[in-house]
């Protein structure tokens, strides 16, 4: 028996394996199959087999064996012509009607070996070797079992580990699909990204891959097999990418394929090299009004990432250093409106926080293709998780959320609207510091329809994304209404600009629970005369919505955020239903004049105009003016007495509902 295969994998990516057996009559085809079945040679032996399923119990792979993923070739070794006919007939009809970049692979047999003395081997050697999809030669026997567990253990084998798609034995080296994605293996396991694994980087790659560690005197010999083959795959006491991948060719080379073949599929490749859906996509069900939110292990894996690869340590991404970490990739998966969405530094380069919130928007926006980033990183094997998808959180139903009226949820969404020119683009940049002067920097093909960033609502950071939703629709899809805040914003100085955010907030929000804020924007230019019915301001009063912010952008320094706070904190407070107050509400809450129920001047007006205030008030006219009082009694020292006492208790009780009902707020 010659074979280019080793040991058996105990890695199992098929479920079975259809093999094909094909040859000239009567040299034994059928009774191989019966043979392994049975475990005895069948004294009547059917003219041909239908399909047969042989149990995972009776084959070498335990993987259930369909009689079409391989060819055997049999031919009988006391029969020349059989022999000759591999040649002459069946190798060439099987090569015409397959692929020749994806062929199946030939396993020759020669049966009848019980009937001859000598080995037919001197005459399938030379065959074997001209025909490169020849996985391996066996000779065996049906009447007494030789070899016949071992002959399906090879054809399986050719399946399960095939050689074709790892390496070019013409060339004598592996091909370009395998080189890559053992790259890949190697940029993925060198945790901190110096070229090199050492030992404990080796030995995480061995527990990962073959669920053991290597002894430390097993790991100095492997690394001395490539010092004595090469110079430079060994450095620092490390493998290099070099001596990585020539150990992979030398175990190929020596029949050990089914080594490379456990790394790569550990590492999610399927039979073509290329990952797996099931590894990229992992099932991850997402209930209707619930969100995606990346959790804390996650967040402790990009920022492992961002380290590895800030090889400057200036908390910020270069375009080389951004290069590198997406060399996993089989694409860039950010553009240049990556940068006009998220911080960046004075260079433009994506910022430490910057990062995260990339990281954040797109498990956000689009969660599949979150996982499928993250198995390009190797989250599940760094992390040792199952899949990708436990990374993931998903947030519970946002109607629970008001019911209990608290949130977990750190992502709040801000959908803004508004006429065209009236400056959303503006107001989505300057959430990222950036003032009118460093806008009209960006290139138009650059800019981005989105802007996020953390915010602190209350010492609680949280991520607030701002979408800037195109004013020429006909109707608003359901994605653009979904939100936790609404954003209507308005050019100042341009009378038709407030009309458009009326017609929004009639037409989708105005009997919503969405809180909406009012945004008058390009503050720092002459106000004209809206042409509306109402103003800005009357209009907000009518609907019971805060009065509309003055904002610009056209500053000298960085935009304030005070209005971006004040967003997040509505996105946040409308889940704990604090900003809506019916009026059967009224008497247990006190209600804010102008809706926002947060500046100092709302608050002072719901105290003096409370009922319990007022009340406090008549007593103290009660206790004061308790009788009938003459002009004599008013000059008196024990009217004013009375008067000063009468203040006194008007302070002290104003103090205390100071304590008991602002303080908390």
């Amino acid at each position: 028996r010659r074979s280019r295969s080793g040991e058996p994998s105990r890695t199992k990516m098929r479920k079975d394996v259809r093999i094909l057996l094909v040859g000239e009559p009567k040299v034994g085809k059928t009774s191989l199959i019966m043979s392994l079945v049975s475990e005895e040679f069948p004294d009547v032996v059917p003219y041909r087999a239908e399909e047969i399923t042989i149990p995972a119990d009776v084959t070498p792979e335990r993987v259930p064996t369909h009689i079409a993923n391989v060819i055997c070739i049999v031919y009988s070794v006391n029969n020349k012509k059989s022999i000759e006919k591999v040649t002459s007939h069946w190798i060439p009809l099987i090569n015409e009607r397959t692929d020749k970049d994806s062929r199946v692979p030939l396993i020759l047999v020669g049966n009848k070996s019980d009937l001859v003395e000598h080995s037919s081997m001197e005459t399938i050697l030379p065959i074997m070797n001209q025909h490169t999809e020849i996985e391996t030669c066996v000779e065996c026997s049906a009447k007494n079992l030789k070899n016949i567990s071992e002959l399906f253990y090879y054809a399986q084998k050719a399946v399960l580990h095939p050689t074709g798609p790892l390496y070019c034995p013409e060339q004598k080296e592996m091909k370009p699909a395998c080189i890559r994605a053992l790259m890949r293996i190697f940029k993925v396991s060198d945790l901190d990204n110096d070229g090199i694994l050492n030992d404990n980087e080796l030995n995480f790659f061995q527990r990962t891959c073959f669920n053991t560690p290597l002894a430390p005197q097993a790991l100095e010999d492997v690394k001395n097999v490539v010092r004595k083959n090469m110079t430079d795959g060994v450095c620092d006491n490390g493998l290099t990418l070099k001596g990585f991948l020539f150990l992979h060719t030398l175990f190929i080379q020596r029949g050990r394929h089914e080594t490379t073949w456990t790394v790569l599929r550990r590492f999610g490749y399927d039979d073509d090299l290329e990952l797996h859906q099931d590894y990229l996509f992992p099932l991850l069900k997402i209930p209707p009004d619930c969100t995606t939110e990346l959790n804390h292990n996650a967040y402790l894996f990009l920022q492992s990432v961002f380290d590895k690869y800030d090889k400057d340590r200036d908390c910020a991404l270069s375009p080389e250093e951004l290069k590198d970490l997406f060399d996993v990739f089989p694409y860039m998966p950010w553009g240049p409106d990556v940068n006009n969405t998220v911080c960046t530094n004075e260079q433009g380069w994506i910022t430490y926080q910057g990062y995260m919130s990339q990281w954040t928007l797109t498990t956000y926006l689009d969660v599949q293709r979150c996982l499928e980033y993250l198995g390009y990183l190797g989250y599940s094997i760094i992390t040792e998780q199952e899949s990708q998808a436990a990374s993931i959180t998903v947030t519970r139903d946002k109607k629970v959320d008001l019911q209990k009226k608290q949130t977990q949820r750190c992502v709040f969404r801000c959908n803004i609207f508004g006429a065209s020119g009236s400056g959303k683009t503006g107001f989505l940049q300057s959430f990222l510091g950036r003032n009118l002067m460093h806008q009209r920097t960006i290139k138009e093909e650059h800019k981005s329809y989105y802007a996020i960033n953390t915010i602190y609502v209350y010492g609680q950071e949280k991520y607030l994304l701002l979408h800037e939703v195109f004013s020429d629709f006909d109707v608003l899809s359901d994605a653009e209404l979904s939100c936790d805040v609404v954003c209507l914003l308005y050019d100042i100085s341009n009378p038709g600009s407030f009309e458009y955010c009326t017609k929004v907030f009639k037409q989708y929000f105005m009997d919503s629970k969405i809180p909406c804020l009012m945004i008058a924007a390009k503050s720092d230019l002459p106000e004209a005369r809206q042409q509306y019915a109402a103003s800005p301001m009357e209009f907000c009063r009518q609907h019971r919505i805060p009065p509309p912010q003055a904002f610009t952008c056209n500053t000298a320094a960085t935009p304030s955020k005070d209005i971006f706070v004040k967003l997040a904190t509505m996105a946040l407070f409308a889940l704990m239903r604090i900003w809506k107050v019916t009026k059967s509400e009224s008497h247990a809450r006190l209600r804010c004049m102008c809706s926002c129920n947060r500046c100092t001047f709302c608050l002072c007006q719901n105290l003096l105009n409370s009922e319990l205030l007022q009340t406090v008030k008549s007593k103290l006219y009660t206790v004061v003016f308790s009788r009938h009082m003459s002009q004599a009694d008013v000059k008196s020292s024990a009217f004013w007495l009375r008067a000063s006492m009468g203040a006194t208790l008007f302070a002290v009780l104003g103090f205390a509902m100071y304590r008991v009902v602002i303080r908390p707020r």
